[in-house]
């Protein structure tokens, strides 16, 4: 093998990774956070960024603190331009491509990050790993259940590749907190745990008007059915359009869900609600059989409470009205956690004194040292093991944001096995767990053989 520096720093980490594993402990990275990023200053990795708009030029100037930014890759070339140009981000210096193959084609990148639209995630977060590259790709990571049965799969098969999840709210210190005390049965059996995730946007009638000149809109739609441009349908307001995203359940519900399932420990393979309540659901737009009746406005619901129960009784409500949040209510106490603030009795009177502590968020962070999210990433990189935010646990927790939009699309009750992942007696709401790709974006083969 040619002595190059690529190869240089792959042996390097090979070498670290697998002398950690012999000797009990980890040379290549200190534990401490602040060491981890001065090994990174003399050892980068280098890393493809697919998806740079507004979201995805916040996340590559995370990873340039810690990596090179050498390929960037948007179907928009106004962003790529933009990132490419970003002094914290390439300053210049990155190749710009128009096609993400491109990127994975590269020999030389370590890592891809995915922050496109959430209906390319999927399809491209295998191809990377086939490829293999690590991946860091944003949340919600899947657009239907199916899509989670394939990357859970690839993720098996690419063990030795670390995956990440963007759901960087695993990494705030409250809610870690949260966690640690419904885990530690502080407030007692948990009864219910109520999510609130806001509401959609609502909007339109939107015209028919022509795309940007820098904008491939084919390109953009990949996998989702062609359809005119509208600009509500692009960039971030692709949210509000079942097309492309599952609206604020898969939106917020990526984090709070998220975090509920972790805090009561029903987001292992196998768990999740077996009956999921879309009765009390509103949509802006009409109707019929779970679809939308026209194609130019938002069309993700609004306005909504979605109850889902668990096989241990324990209650889960996935709201719009409610204050954004997570509300955890226990036997002997409940708490309210959110982005600006955890309280309630048992944290005036501090009832974790004595349970959280470094040891307690270790144990969280899958036995690494707690530190940012994109740290743990390259820390896994490095010494293997699960990042903080893995696929399978959010897999699982994107399961119940995806049947309860099923389940309010249609309106009513759905009943699911999750172990066989599988909706009971409910023909037109099974074929709304999968998705047929557009011609000429079909998944991989492996994805489709495993989904099968």
């Amino acid at each position: 093998m040619e002595n190059t520096p690529k190869n240089n720093r792959r042996q390097f980490i090979k070498k670290s990774a697998a002398g950690a594993a012999a000797a009990g402990f980890v040379p290549y990275f200190a534990s401490t956070p602040k060491a981890l990023a001065n090994v990174m200053k003399n050892d980068r990795l280098q890393v493809g960024c697919i998806g740079v708009g507004g979201m995805g030029r916040g996340d590559a100037m995370g990873h340039a603190k810690l990596a090179d930014i050498v390929a960037i890759c948007d179907a928009d070339s106004a962003n790529s331009k933009k990132a490419n140009e970003h002094e914290e981000i390439a300053n210049g210096k990155a190749e710009i491509y128009s096609d993400y193959r491109k990127v994975l084609e590269r020999d030389d990148i370590d890592v891809v990050s995915i922050v496109t639209p959430d209906h390319w995630h999927v399809k491209m977060a295998i191809e990377a790993l086939e490829s293999g590259k690590h991946v860091f790709c944003q949340k919600p990571l899947t657009l239907t259940v199916d899509e989670g049965r394939m990357i859970r799969e690839a993720c098996k098969k690419h063990s030795d590749k670390s995956f990440v999840v963007g759901t960087q709210q695993r990494s705030g210190k409250q809610f870690l907190r949260a966690v640690n005390m419904v885990q530690q049965g502080l407030l007692g059996d948990i009864t219910k745990v109520t999510c609130g995730i806001e509401g959609s946007k609502t909007g339109g009638p939107f015209p028919i008007v022509e795309p940007p000149k820098s904008l491939d809109w084919n390109n953009w739609l990949g996998p989702a059915p062609m359809v005119e441009y509208r600009k509500q349908r692009c960039h971030y307001t692709f949210r509000w359009w079942y097309e492309y995203s599952g609206g604020k359940f898969t939106d917020w519900g990526a984090h709070h869900v998220d975090i509920a399932s972790w805090a009561i420990g029903l987001n292992g393979e196998g768990m999740g609600p077996i009956e999921i309540d879309g009765t009390d659901s509103k949509h802006p737009v009409d109707y019929k059989d779970g679809y939308p009746t026209v194609d130019d406005s938002f069309n993700t619901s609004h306005d909504f409470a979605i109850q889902c129960k668990f096989e241990n009784g324990v209650a889960m409500e996935i709201n719009s009205r409610s204050d954004n949040g997570i509300l955890f209510e226990g036997t002997k106490g409940r708490i309210f956690v959110n982005r600006k603030k955890i309280v309630g009795k048992p944290i005036e009177e501090n009832w974790d004194k004595d349970s959280f502590n470094d040891d307690a968020l270790s144990t969280l962070y899958n036995g690494k040292p707690y530190e940012g999210h994109k740290e743990n990433f390259y820390r896994c990189i490095s010494e293997g093991g699960l990042p903080v935010s893995d696929v399978f646990t959010h897999v699982q927790a994107m399961n119940t944001c995806h049947l309860s939009a099923i389940a309010a699309r249609l309106g009513r009750v759905i009943t699911w096995d999750p172990v066989a992942e599988q909706i009971s007696g409910d023909e037109m709401a099974s074929a709304m767990l999968s998705r047929t790709p557009r011609e000429g974006f079909e998944y991989p083969e492996m994805a489709m053989a495993e989904s099968r």
